[in-house]
């Protein structure tokens, strides 16, 4: 492996991960009513790459900040 295709690598996965690791902890903060949903939603954002796109789409509305 060169150094660009490292550089292009991390460029593409660190902000997937970010995103994963904010719609996680998103989730801890906020109520949902049942700790059945809230455990849906964790399950659901902790999918690496792609869980935070569901819980940012619809996910975030449904859960309220205490």
């Amino acid at each position: 492996m060169d150094l660009r295709l490292v550089a292009i690598f991390l460029g593409l996965c660190i902000p997937f991960f970010l995103l994963t690791i904010l719609a996680v902890v998103s989730v801890a903060q906020r109520d949902f009513g049942s700790q059945g949903k809230k455990a849906l939603w964790w399950i659901i954002a902790s999918i690496p790459f792609v869980g935070f796109i569901p819980y940012f789409l619809f996910g975030i509305r449904q859960g309220k900040k205490p």
